[in-house]
């Protein structure tokens, strides 16, 4: 059960629904044998796209292909993708077995084989031994396999999934990302995951496509958009930032001179040519030390007085009043014996792991 295809290409996509823009002049090439995600808000038009892609929605303008081929004109059967819902929409009145084939059935495949191909994927899923039980006898995790071997069944190029994770408690999802991870990998298949969760797009793509608005704001690798954001909107959707807009004094060697208090550092910059006299330094809560004294000349030390703070277990988060901002910082725990920071502190970080932001 590999396939080394699946290249998908969406050119020009909008979709309007009355006066609502859905998706807007959507372009990507989503590479195949990937796992791909689009992450957004609420409404942000992922669920829209990836339902154009499935066949469930036509686009008013631009064109869907795979490998080549452009599909957005055929029925959802005839384009080799799969679509694994939300609510998994398992059949109550088949059984596990009748709903894995069911597919098959109505592509007329022969009996013997839905059989065999059948078996075949039970025991590729790990649900030997389940075939002749009822959706409402499953948990919810053997249900999401019963709905993935089922869209796997007729060897899509592309599977589709619309937050399948959603409905699972929390332990039990990090556990399941782990699992499509891990199969998606054996399959070298493209898969295209739709989710809200931060998380679980960075912990589970090759490539992320951040949507907004039915654009996309961002397209690359997960420590790309987490590390080298190209808006505010990016910055503060995955994961936190401590934005700060500052002035841009000169540009030399590939960095940016900039003003940040009664600092003057230089800060890498990889478009100069889009960089104005203002820019939006962003630096990540980790990136950040706190401590009583300052910290060597290397790194950018602001003196200010802790707000407040909160324990989350793995690290602390602070708030601090430091050149006239609020900043957040997050320290990894010690332990039960370490006393939090209060009062009169210093926050310290690298330039070089700071990132300019050049749409200020």
């Amino acid at each position: 059960m590999t396939n080394t295809t699946g290249e998908l290409q969406i050119d020009g996509v909008t979709k309007r629904f009355g006066p609502l823009k859905a998706i807007d002049r959507v372009t990507l090439r989503i590479p195949a044998g990937r796992f791909v995600t689009l992450l957004g808000p609420s409404g942000c038009g992922k669920t829209t796209l990836l339902r154009m892609i499935a066949g469930f929605y036509e686009p008013d303008e631009g064109a869907i292909s795979l490998d080549g081929t452009r599909i957005d004109h055929l029925p959802p059967h005839q384009r080799s993708t799969a679509m694994v819902f939300q609510d998994y929409a398992l059949f109550p009145h088949m059984t596990v077995r009748e709903n894995i084939g069911y597919g098959l059935r109505l592509a007329n495949v022969s009996r013997a084989e839905i059989e065999r191909r059948v078996d075949t994927i039970l025991d590729f899923m790990g649900l030997n031994g389940l075939g002749d039980r009822w959706p409402n006898q499953l948990s919810g995790g053997q249900q999401q396999r019963v709905a993935l071997a089922r869209a796997l069944i007729i060897e899509p190029k592309v599977l589709l999934l619309d937050e399948p994770l959603s409905n699972l408690d929390a332990n039990f999802r990090e556990r399941m990302r782990w699992e499509l991870r891990s199969l998606q990998q054996r399959l070298k298949i493209t898969f295209l995951y739709v989710t809200h969760d931060q998380s679980e797009a960075l912990a589970m793509s090759d490539w992320v496509a951040v949507m907004n608005a039915g654009r996309v704001e961002q397209w690359g690798t997960p420590r790309e958009i987490y590390h080298a954001p190209r808006g505010a909107f990016v910055a503060t959707f995955i994961g936190t930032a401590n934005l700060r807009e500052v002035r841009v004094m000169r540009r030399e060697n590939g960095q940016a001179v900039i003003a940040l208090a009664e600092h003057t550092i230089s800060v890498p910059v990889s478009d100069s040519s889009s960089l104005g006299d203002k820019a939006l330094l962003c630096v990540r809560p980790e990136l950040i030390t706190i401590s009583r004294a300052c910290q060597d000349e290397s790194r950018v030390n602001l003196r200010g007085r802790v707000i407040r703070y909160a324990f989350l277990g793995h690290i602390t988060r602070y708030w601090v009043e430091a050149a006239g901002e609020e900043w957040i910082i997050d320290q990894p725990d010690q332990g039960p014996s370490e006393q939090p920071y209060e009062g009169d502190v210093t926050l310290s970080f690298l330039p070089q792991q700071a990132h300019l932001i050049t749409e200020a």
